[in-house]
Formats: structure tokens, C-alpha cells, sequence
């Protein structure tokens, strides 16, 4: 597991096993970003029981009620766009103010939560997993700063939500034939497993690029996951992968 795309602590969130390791490692991560404060949040909808609603933050304790209140998140812009997107979302007070909750904006910066990213990922099953880093300075302007920012923080929620799921949600192990993956789409995960990109890998196996997609997409479908990290990991943990 010395492939790229585990480096930087991707593993580390992975190999939670408990609530308390698990908050620790996402902390962690966000403080290594830059940011101040961080929230994940593991939902799972339940069609008997109602849905449940799992969280891990480090919210400063006099902003604790009214970050968890139920009524203001429905409000919140962010919130709102996490719950309907699937892509992150920058924000900052203009975010606020041009959805018409300045005030909302002007309480929350008080305790530090003047600008972040925010995303969403949404999963079969009625899964959604959500994560958020605040901090009270500006974030970087330089395009490219901000883009790897964003790009590593997409990374480690697709870990984040797998340890997540296994910590508070855990399911019956999915009945998933493996013998279905073909050499091929397992070489693909292999390559992406070492970072490299579809382009790449159809270099190295002598495909076009769209033939690499199409394996890759094929193991995503075989093994359940929504991209084709969550298939590299799926695949490591039923030990298709060394």
C-alpha cells in the first residue's frame, strides 16, 4: 500500500476503527489543509427506522448548538448545496449575502467560520457522506493553490466515507462476485491505484484512453462504487489488489 493515492494520510483514515480515531484523523487532515475547524457527516436513510445521522467536527462549544441546529442547516446555502450536489462548493460571506442570510454569515464568523469547501458524496442505499473545512482567514487566490486544495480533500473524503460507513453505519458484506472483474479491469485499478490518470493507463496497457475508461467503469459497476478510488479501495480491502 505504498501507492500514491494512499500517501498523506489517506491511509491512516482508513485504518480507523473507532469514533474517537476517526474524528482524530479527520482533524488532522483538515489542519494539514490550513483549516481551523471541520465537520463529516455520515447519513444513512432508513425506510423503517427514519434516517439516521452520524457526525464527527470540532466546533468551538459556544457555536455548538447552533451549528447542529436542524432548522438553521435547512437554511444554510452550504448545507443546502451539499444536499442536492454532487460537486464541492467554495465559499464565503458573498455566498451568504447573495442568498439573502448575511446575518446567518456574520454569527457563524464569530467563531471563526468565515470561508471553506464544502462537498457531498452520495451513495447507493440511501448512503451520503458530507465534509466540510472552515477557517477564519481568506483562502488562496492563485488558481492552481486552490484547485489542489479542492482536489485533495475529494481524495480523502472518498476514504474518509468508507471508514465512516464501516465505523457507525456498518452494512452485511456485499455478495460481489469477483471473478468478474477481468485481468484487464483489474490491471486498470492497479495503475489508478498508483495515481496514474486514464490517459496513462491507456499508455502503459496499449488502449485508447476510452477503452481504459470502460474498464474502469466496468470495475466501479462490479464492485458497487461510486468512482473509481472507491473501487480501488473495495478492491485492496477484498485483496484483488496488493
Amino acid at each position: 500500500m505504498t501507492a500514491r493515492m494512499l500517501q498523506g494520510g489517506y491511509l491512516s483514515v482508513l485504518e480507523a476503527t473507532s469514533p474517537l480515531d476517526f474524528r482524530k484523523e479527520v482533524i488532522r487532515f483538515a489542519e494539514s489543509l490550513g483549516f481551523n475547524t471541520v465537520s463529516a457527516m455520515a447519513v444513512v436513510d432508513r425506510a423503517a427506522t427514519g434516517t439516521e445521522f452520524h457526525t464527527v467536527d470540532n466546533t468551538p462549544n459556544a457555536f455548538t448548538q447552533a451549528y447542529h441546529d436542524t432548522g438553521l442547516a435547512q437554511q444554510d446555502p452550504v448545507m443546502q448545496h451539499c444536499k442536492h450536489a454532487a460537486v464541492p462548493i467554495i465559499w464565503n460571506q458573498d455566498t451568504y449575502v447573495e442568498r439573502g442570510f448575511g446575518e446567518m454569515w456574520e454569527h457563524q464568523a464569530r467563531f471563526g467560520y468565515r470561508t471553506g469547501i464544502a462537498l457531498a458524496i452520495h451513495l447507493p442505499d440511501g448512503r451520503h457522506f458530507s465534509m466540510g473545512v472552515d477557517r477564519d482567514r481568506p483562502l488562496s487566490t492563485k488558481p492552481k493553490a486552490l484547485t489542489r486544495i479542492v482536489a485533495e480533500l475529494q481524495l480523502f473524503a472518498v476514504h474518509a466515507q468508507d471508514a465512516a460507513f464501516r465505523i457507525f453505519a456498518p452494512q452485511p458484506p456485499a455478495a460481489i462476485q469477483t471473478a468478474l472483474l477481468t485481468p484487464r479491469e483489474l490491471e486498470a485499478l492497479r495503475w489508478t491505484m498508483d495515481g496514474k490518470t486514464a490517459w496513462e493507463v491507456g499508455v502503459i496497457m496499449s488502449i485508447s484512453e476510452r477503452t481504459a475508461v470502460l474498464h474502469l467503469q466496468n470495475a466501479m459497476h462490479k464492485l458497487d462504487s461510486v468512482n473509481k478510488h472507491q473501487a480501488v479501495i473495495k478492491a485492496l480491502r477484498l485483496g484483488l489488489l496488493a
